[in-house]
This record gives C-alpha cells, structure tokens and sequence, in this order.
C-alpha cells in the first residue's frame, strides 16, 4: 500500500490545451496518448502540472492573443512546471513567444510531435521550428474522454488564399494512405469510439496527395465494425464530387451533417480571396447535398470586413446567407496576418464596423440554427451522448449536429439512442429516450 501511495505522489502531471480546429484537437489527443504511455496524469489546464503543452492557432489576431493570455495563465498555474508552446503560432512567431515570462519550449508544426525528446534535452534550446514536410499522423485517444474521435487524414494546403497564413505554418499539402487511415479507424473502434470525424487542413486535396480516392478511403472506414457514423471535416466546395456523395449516401454511417466554407458570397471579394470557386458552383454543390441528404445540417465559415468590402457586398453575403441552406454559421471578422496578400489591401474596414456586421451574421445564423432545430420537433431522431451536463441532463448530437438534451436514470454517456425532441431553447433540443 505505501508503494501506490508514494507513487501516486511521484507521477508527474500534465495539463494540455487546444486552440482553433479539429485538426489541432486530433493532434493533441495522440500527443495527449503520448503523455500517459510515458506515466503522465492528465489533468485540466489551469490545475498545477509539470508540463503544460498548448497547442496553438495564429487564423487570426484574436487567436494570437488568446495563445499568449494562456501562456500567462499556464504560468501563473504552474510556475515550476515546463510549458511547452506548439503549433501554427509557435511556428509563426517563435521569438515573440520565447520571450514570454515561463516558456521552456517554443515548437514548430512538426516539431510538437517530438515533444517528449526535447524535453529530456540536457541542452534546452527554447527554438525548435524547421520547415520539413513530413506527414504526422494523429487521432483522438481514449485517455483524454473523449467519445467522438477525430482522425487526421491530411495536413498541409496548396491553395494560397489572399487571407490565409495557414499554408505558411503547416506547409504543403500530404496525406496519409488509406491503409494507415483504416488501421487507425480500427484501432479507435477497439477503444469504443462509436463516431469518427476524418479532419485536415483541406480534405479535399486526400487523392491529389495520396494517389487514392477520398471516396475509397470513406468506403473502406464505413467497412469497420464498431464504426457507426462517419463525418467529415471542412471540405471545400469545388473538392465535393458526385462521387464522394454517392459513397456516403450508400451508408446510414455517413452522417447528414456538412461543413463548406464560404467566406463571401459577393463575385469580387471571392476572386480578390482567390478562392476556387463560383459563387454559383457554391449553391450548386449545396443543392447536390440536399438533394442527396434532404435534411443535411450544411456549415460554412463566412469572413466580414475583407478589405474593400462595401456595405452593399456585405448585404449581398447576408441575403444569400438568409436565403441558403446553411443552418451553422463560423463568422470571422477579417484578421491582417503578415505575409499574406490581402495584408496589403487597401480599403480596410474599421473595427467597429467589423464588429457590427459579425454580430449582425451571428444573429442570422442562431436564428437559422433555431428554426432548424424546430423542425425536428416531435420526429426521431439518433443521438450519441456525450457527457451530463451541471444541469443533470445528458447531452449529445443528431446526426445533423443538432445537440440534444435528455434526463435519464441511466449513464447514457458514448451510447446511440433514439430521441424524440419536444423543445427547442438556448441553443438546444430536449426530449426523450424512446425505448
């Protein structure tokens, strides 16, 4: 007995944290995987640990600034431990970040996957950053609790929009093989994972990479056992094939639940955004979605306040947006990132014009999502459950990412079940389990 106490005091602790996309969480959760096979605790961040690791995003200047507000925290949290900065911020600005009070290591986008070397370095070199164009595979893993899992299946991007740093922090677009995708999907089914979400910088580029179809690649997951549903990440529009649709409407796994970025509906800013679409190829890939999946939930990022914007290309952004589809709204408030083109642009938009009209499409979009979700009122629906929530209800999605909440008896938690809401308030449905 006084071995496992003293060696309960002696484990070392770590307390990890995300910022930005899902592509950023899969990767923490195999660095996360990392930390326990090597004895770790994980514990929340802002608790006292020995490392703290915070994976970065730098898509905009707010992102930047939430980095450093948490660098200061870690700190003040855990003034004796290492803290350990990694990811697209690290990678653009090391030296700002290596300056901060607290910071051990400052890590690249490569790099942060060698963690556990660098922190055994009797050297201790603060900078790690370098420009390979290796593939690091990731995934979710069980010890962080999660119950749907993400699985990387493609990193980098070769579109050089005008607004994006993106590409300048994770480099060029690679891919894994659809025989290491599916080893990895079947080794999260053995775990319990019931839902895979197959993420990257840009998904669509898989079979330009790889050599191998998306497509076959999702035919091949939608063979594992154990796997009952299937999303997909962000995938640009004029990537989403007839083909790919085909695929996923052969299978109940695949889930009515899209993501398509839009950034603008206006014919202008989208060329000056040097996106690679129409703004009519746009609602036509949408059209093909509902028609494939008529109650499909269809994301889509929206930028306001690109340079040069006028009022009257933002009213046409918001009349298209009203009058679409698109049931989620991402809206950003355009971010100057050094390097880019779009950082020297004339004609920039003041923040507080910014301001309004973010808040002006955020109010569109919950008034979507709401009238959305009250339409699955009183039909059934399939939820997997997540967690209880502080208010005693278990809490989870529909398969078109509508969440849920429901009172039972019985721990729900990483269980399918069929639900039929009776409600819709602050964001959410609730209903009940229908044995």
């Amino acid at each position: 007995m006084e071995g496992s106490v003293t060696s309960q005091i002696e484990q070392k602790k770590v307390a990890l944290h995300t910022l930005g996309c899902r592509l950023n969480f899969s990767e923490t959760g195999t660095i996360a995987g990392g930390f326990t096979e090597r004895g770790y605790a994980l514990v929340p961040f802002g608790d006292k640990a020995d490392v703290v690791f915070i994976n970065t995003c730098t898509v905009t200047d707010q992102a930047d600034s939430s980095c450093r507000n948490l660098i200061r925290k870690a700190h003040r949290s855990s003034p004796d431990g290492q803290i350990v900065v990694a990811g697209c911020y690290a990678q653009m600005e090391a030296e700002t970040i290596a300056k901060m009070q607290g910071v051990d290591l400052v890590l690249g986008t490569q790099e942060k996957y060698k963690v556990f070397d660098f922190l055994e370095d009797a050297q201790k070199d603060i900078i790690h950053i370098d420009t390979s164009n290796d593939f690091w595979g990731a995934n979710t893993t069980i010890s962080e609790g999660h119950t749907r899992a993400f699985l990387k299946i493609q990193d980098g991007c070769n579109y050089i929009c005008s607004f994006c740093i993106i590409p300048f922090a994770r480099g060029r677009s690679r891919a894994i093989s659809i025989h290491e995708a599916t080893a990895k999907a079947e080794t999260l089914a053995a775990q319990g994972f019931k839902e895979i979400i197959l993420t990257g910088v840009n998904i669509g580029e898989y079979e330009h990479k790889s050599g191998e179809k998306l497509s076959n690649l999702l035919a091949a997951i939608d063979k594992i056992d154990g796997i009952e549903r299937i999303r997909l990440s962000s995938v640009e529009p004029n990537t989403i094939t007839d083909e790919l649709l085909e695929v996923m409407k052969s299978s109940p796994k695949f889930l009515d639940h899209f993501h398509v970025p839009l950034q603008s509906a206006d014919p202008e800013i989208l060329e000056s955004m040097r996106r690679k679409y129409t703004i009519e190829k746009y609602g036509s890939v949408i059209s093909k979605i509902k028609d494939a999946f008529p109650e499909a939930a269809i994301g889509a990022d929206i930028i306001t306040g690109y340079p040069g914007e006028s009022e009257e290309q933002f009213e046409q952004t918001f009349e298209y947006l009203k009058s679409s589809p698109i049931t989620h709204f991402h809206v950003f408030p355009f971010s100057s990132r050094k390097g880019t083109t779009a950082a020297g642009l004339e004609g920039r938009i003041q923040s507080g014009e910014k301001k309004r009209r973010v808040k002006t499409l955020i109010g569109l979009g919950e008034f979507k999502l709401a009238e959305f979700s009250r339409k699955l009122i009183g039909k059934k629906c399939s939820v997997l459950f997540e967690r209880e929530n502080q208010s005693g209800y278990f809490e989870g999605y529909t398969s078109n990412f509508v969440r849920v909440w429901v009172k039972s008896s019985q721990d729900l938690k990483n269980q399918i079940f069929e639900v039929l809401p009776q409600s819709f308030s602050e964001g959410h449905l609730t209903g009940e389990l229908l044995q």
